[in-house]
């Protein structure tokens, strides 16, 4: 039996990484882009949250996330995600990732990877280098030389706001203030 853990911090502040089944690159079509926007907007109407930063990539996205005070069910808000999600994708013929009996009998499919990882941000530092993180993955994954070329990221929203200046993350970015954060995990 697994020994994992969740780290449940009532309104806290939390850093995901979710990943498709087998890393199936589905987020390269525009409706599965459109569907987990749409599921991501209808779970934040019945569940509220503040969707802070988030990057999405071909097999997987990063995201932060701040619950309300008291709240800590975001397990529950990535399940309603998941499974609208899954049943959007399937609806229009979206490919999905061959599924054990095992598995169906628990009603699983072969869209997104059973869980998902979370990290509690524990102060404004942790907070600011997990939201730096999220920007500049689709760099450090090799799709774009420039942060500002990605269009799924919030990053453009934060341009918008004055909190990024257009060009960051370029030329000499200094990726060691990311070297300490457990990164194999999140990819």
């Amino acid at each position: 039996m697994s020994d994992y853990r969740r780290a449940y911090v009532p309104g806290g502040s939390f850093f995901f990484t979710v990943v498709t089944e087998r890393r199936a690159p589905i987020f390269r079509a525009e409706t599965a882009r459109m569907f987990l926007g749409t599921a991501l907007r209808d779970c934040r109407r019945n569940w509220p949250f503040r969707l802070d930063a988030l990057v999405l990539l071909d097999e997987h996205c990063h995201a932060i996330w701040t619950l309300p005070e008291g709240d800590t069910r975001y397990s529950a808000r990535w399940g309603f995600i998941k499974k609208e999600f899954t049943k959007a994708w399937l609806a229009v013929e979206g490919h999905e990732q061959a599924c054990s009996s095992s598995r169906l009998k628990q009603r699983r499919r072969g869209v997104w990877q059973r869980r998902f990882w979370e990290h509690a941000l524990r102060d404004e530092n942790d907070y600011a280098r997990h939201f730096d993180y999220v920007h500049y993955n689709p760099v450090k994954h090799g799709y774009v030389e420039r942060v500002q070329d990605w269009p799924y990221s919030t990053f453009h929203r934060y341009v918008k706001q004055g909190v990024y200046d257009t060009d960051w993350g370029g030329g000499n970015f200094d990726t060691s203030v990311f070297d300490d954060l457990d990164t194999t995990a999140m990819e």
